[in-house]
């Protein structure tokens, strides 16, 4: 589980593959979830917290983005 400061010293496009990986490992779990085969359930609650730390964090940069644009616009 990635730490939310690693996170921020990331690249956006490292940013959307992790999320993309983790979507993906997310899909798995449930999978197994679903056939019986999970044996560790709280890689899923982990998995959780991470995609929604990195949704947060690439959120975050786009409003800056944003905010960069509107700045520029009005100056």
């Amino acid at each position: 589980m990635r730490k939310t400061a690693e996170i921020r010293r990331m690249t956006d496009a490292e940013i959307a593959g992790v999320l993309d990986d983790a979507k993906q490992e997310m899909f798995n779990l449930r999978f197994q979830r679903a056939s019986g085969q999970l044996e560790d359930y709280t890689r899923i609650r982990q998995l959780k917290r991470e995609i929604a730390r990195l949704l947060t964090i690439q959120h975050e940069r786009r409003l800056a983005a944003e905010l960069v644009r509107q700045e520029d616009t009005d100056a």
